[in-house]
């Protein structure tokens, strides 16, 4: 799970500019969901519903930088109950207090993970730490996402030894901001001949120029390359046919698009994110859906997926039925949600929903926008346009938020150093 990925931004979902071979081939290889969305597009959200598989109201971790209780039953603690050997590298950001030095002590707030080469929160990426057993951070000799890489392969060879099945997150900090070019990228984009979408704005408060966006897929290709050096070494353990493999992000990122910067809000750039599912014998390969795929189905279709019932307190659908070919039911829509001002105060929290073909979202008070996104994907024709919005999309908004026990409660991220 790379930070900040946008679901467009690979060739596999139309990009042509982007490099992105190796998770093109994974796609081809099992199922690319090119609907799928982040429930509510921020880093801690985001990472706490695909741990505990429960909407933020739910889990408690509605902003960045809280903590996520102990008591919460995410999948690594499940797993772990169930004898899998688990284990955590890259990012995790679900501690609360500093991000800095970055130290989770062994134990409830690992969450069950055994194997642990974390840090809280860092983006840092020529200059990063992680740590793994003791407070003593241990330095990174190159750029960040080679040595994440090289301990996920640990990780992996110490399973091949052993008779566990495995659970493993790979959590990378790029192509989230800072947006700069990994070593031996240097000269792979050139800014003048970067496309800006459609819907580009100038004027953005910060970021989205054409020299970012060369450093964002310039670490996009960097992160290819080192995925598919992580999956070849899957393969060459003999652990590529008996493993779920998924690629996905946390959230996107606007870079301009609409005028604006940064995720938190309800246009495709911020919310829609990549989510490719690998499972040999299992998921056909070659699919691509435009099911309403979000974040809470993910926990349950893992669980479904490994022989394992989901939890009760799991509100997401349970894909893997419909992975296996046996059932083409899947959810009509994806509930989507802020529950803070997004960056800089622009828009106050909102919430929404996201079809198929449609994208609605509204403020406490009053509707915001709504978008045919079969015949407007960029977003350029907002149809409520001052007028009020369709009583049955008001009313699915309002149900959603009563049955999941929602409220319009502002909340601000915690401070952090």
């Amino acid at each position: 799970m790379p930070d900040q990925w946008r679901g467009m931004d690979l060739g596999c979902t139309g990009n042509t500019q982007v490099r992105t071979p190796n998770i093109d081939r994974l796609a081809s290889q099992g199922v690319n969901f090119t609907n799928a969305v982040a429930n509510c597009p921020l880093c801690t959200p985001s990472r706490a519903i695909l741990q505990t598989g429960r909407y933020p109201h739910q889990n408690g971790m509605q902003v960045n930088d809280v903590p996520l209780s102990p008591n919460e039953r995410g999948l690594g603690k499940i797993l772990h109950e169930r004898n899998y050997l688990t284990g955590f590298v890259g990012k995790w950001h679900l501690h609360g207090g500093p991000r800095m030095p970055g130290f989770v002590p062994p134990g409830p707030r690992r969450h069950g993970f055994d194997f642990w080469a974390a840090n809280i929160c860092s983006h840092d990426y020529f200059n990063q730490q992680y740590f793994r057993n003791d407070p003593a951070p241990i330095h990174m000799k190159t750029y960040e996402v080679p040595a994440w890489t090289d301990l996920a392969i640990e990780f992996l060879e110490k399973a091949q030894s052993g008779t566990q099945p495995f659970c493993l997150y790979v959590d990378y900090g790029p192509p989230h901001d800072p947006y700069m070019v990994p070593p031996g990228y240097e000269g792979l984009y050139n800014p003048a001949r970067i496309q800006l979408r459609q819907n580009w704005q100038p004027g953005a408060p910060m970021f989205g120029s054409a020299p970012d966006i060369v450093g964002y897929y310039s670490a996009m290709a960097c992160l290819d390359a080192q995925i598919g050096r992580l999956l070849a070494r899957l393969a060459d353990l003999g652990l590529a046919q008996n493993t779920i493999v998924v690629f996905t992000s946390d959230h996107g990122d606007m870079l301009g698009s609409h005028g604006t910067y940064s995720k938190r809000k309800p246009w495709e750039e911020s919310v829609r994110v990549p989510a490719i599912m690998r499972m040999p014998g299992v998921i056909p390969a070659g699919v691509t859906s435009d099911a309403p795929f979000s974040h809470i189905d993910m926990v349950p279709t893992l669980m479904g997926l490994s022989g394992l019932r989901p939890e009760p307190q799991m509100p997401g659908f349970d894909y893997s039925s419909y992975l296996r070919g046996q059932s083409t039911t899947t959810p009509d829509f994806a509930h989507l949600m802020m529950y803070s001002k997004t960056e800089g105060g622009e828009f106050p929290p909102w919430r929404g929903i996201r079809s198929r073909k449609y994208k609605y979202a509204r403020f406490q008070h009053k509707p915001w926008m709504l978008y045919d996104l079969e015949h407007d994907p960029y977003e350029l024709n907002n149809l409520l346009d001052g007028r009020t919005a369709p009583p049955e999309l008001e009313q699915l908004v309002h149900s959603l938020m009563v049955t999941t026990s929602d409220s319009w409660t502002e909340l601000h991220d915690a401070p952090y150093e």
